[in-house]
């Protein structure tokens, strides 16, 4: 379903149990993050109507999830750590093109934001599958579904606000770059991406 071309190393889940407070302070600033990006598209597009409708709850939701990690770090005697360099956004950032209409650079935001929530939701399915405490494949479970939404949200309005075939060419280009960003990137625990 989220057609991400490069699979997640099964030996992430592992580190990310050794490295747990820091996973769950990177999750917490990924959920922030994410609100603050649903924002962000409202305000730079209030006259899509869709758009700001669809998105306002996102917000909502998000900003709920990263209040639902603080919990969970919270209810673990652990506490929220800085925050760290998100490099595989930074490297799907850099690929996004900032040229062409308006609209151009809507549907290159949209299809940046739904490569990440597919990546999470990817994330977080191996994390409810595999994770050793029930109670945390439950918690994960949880954000899969919701990912799972938002990716096919972010999907459907850049085919909304752009040309469905010019979308699709342009997903497919943004899933080869973000292969290429996986194999890239040094496999770390402590990081969501």
């Amino acid at each position: 379903m989220l057609g991400l071309k490069l699979p997640t190393d099964p030996r992430w889940v592992n580190l990310t149990e050794i490295s747990l407070e820091d996973v769950l302070t990177d999750h917490a600033y990924c959920e922030q993050k994410a609100a603050t990006s649903c924002i962000s598209l409202i305000q730079m597009y209030p006259e899509r109507i869709r758009l700001v409708e669809d998105l306002a709850p996102i917000v909502t939701e998000e900003w709920g999830h990263f209040r639902l990690v603080l919990s969970e770090l919270k209810k673990r005697g652990l506490t929220l750590g800085k925050q760290r360099k998100d490099l595989y956004v930074n490297q799907l950032l850099k690929f996004q093109k900032k040229d062409g209409s308006r609209d151009d650079r809507l549907v290159e935001k949209l299809l940046v934001c739904a490569l990440i929530e597919a990546r999470s939701c990817e994330r977080f399915r191996l994390l409810s599958l595999h994770l050793e405490e029930e109670a945390l494949r439950e918690f994960y479970h949880h954000f899969m579904v919701s990912e799972a939404g938002h990716y096919r949200l972010f999907i459907d309005l850049a085919n909304e606000y752009g040309d469905p075939i010019r979308v699709q060419a342009r997903w497919q280009e943004y899933l080869a770059h973000e292969a290429e960003i996986m194999s890239s990137l040094e496999l770390r625990g402590d990081r969501m991406h």
